[in-house]
């Protein structure tokens, strides 16, 4: 997976990778052709435990997330490491274990534990020197250079962009391969971004978020090779469970939200009924 997420990268071109949060969110998106997914914390940690994602989850809860999610997908996975989990001997264990899950890349960030979404307020980072040996451990943790680091710092919000970048510069040379730099707030801080470095860079697009959405075209242009939409999926889900369930509420019945729902035969084929029925034909008795 890691192998085909590094040569994708090396051919130019913005990646956009959505976000998935459960087992059924990664089985709609890894059969579109996207050239990598993206697990986001916030929302497997809403789907999985119900509860913000304010540093809450711990690793064991995480990477079971991620063996699930990278076992069944054939898309590279992209996943949230949060801050690692602890200390440096935690970042070290994060890495292995995301990797041997069968994740393409891990991210981890600069916050203070226990951390906070990206676009909300409060957060806080942690001095760039400790950010920077953990980047150091994570690549050293590594069994394989197929595996990517993305680094992401928090500065921005709290320190300003300046802070932001020379934090990027720092954590590029402790060696990841990815930087990503949250939430810019203006379509210029993003061109900023874009023109100072040299490694590949991720656009964190979140709907209503602190950072304005731009096109595919548009995200390529400032300098960005990847762009994730971590959120677009638990939103629009979220939209559609909310009108659903208010029918039923209101009308005691789904009866005219039937052409609105998915294909309840396309849905089963969609979680793999297809192997079940052909194993039965086969080896069940009748």
């Amino acid at each position: 997976m890691g192998k085909g997420l590094r040569e994708r990268l090396s051919r130019g071109g913005l990646i956009v990778a959505p976000g998935v949060y459960d087992m059924i969110s990664l089985r709609i998106a890894d059969r579109m052709g996207f050239d990598a997914l993206y697990m986001t914390g916030y929302g497997t940690v809403a789907s999985y435990l119900g509860l913000p994602d304010a540093g809450l989850a711990s690793y064991t809860d995480m990477v079971a997330r991620v063996t699930a999610m990278a076992g069944m997908a054939r898309t590279p996975l992209i996943a949230d490491g949060d801050t690692g989990y602890g200390g440096l001997l935690n970042v070290r264990h994060t890495v292995r274990g995301y990797e041997a899950a069968g994740a393409a890349a891990i991210q981890l960030e600069d916050q203070e534990f226990p951390k906070k979404c990206g676009h909300t307020p409060g957060r806080r980072v942690v001095p760039l020197e400790d950010m920077v040996m953990k980047i150091r451990v994570a690549v050293e943790a590594r069994s394989s250079e197929q595996f990517l680091i993305i680094a992401r710092t928090d500065a921005r919000t709290s320190l300003g962009l300046d802070e932001a970048l020379r934090r990027g510069e720092a954590y590029a040379k402790a060696g990841a391969d990815i930087l990503f730099i949250e939430s810019p707030e203006t379509e210029e801080e993003l061109a900023r971004i874009g023109r100072s470095f040299d490694v590949p860079l991720l656009a964190n697009m979140v709907e209503k978020g602190r950072t304005p959405l731009m096109s595919r075209e548009r995200l390529e242009t400032l300098g960005f090779s990847l762009a994730i939409y971590p959120s677009a999926g638990f939103l629009a889900a979220g939209a559609a469970l909310d009108q659903i369930y208010r029918t039923l509420h209101d009308t005691g019945s789904s009866q005219a939200a039937v052409d609105q729902l998915y294909d309840f035969d396309e849905f089963s084929r969609l979680m793999g009924f297809e192997e079940v029925w052909e194993f039965d034909r086969r080896h069940v008795q009748q």
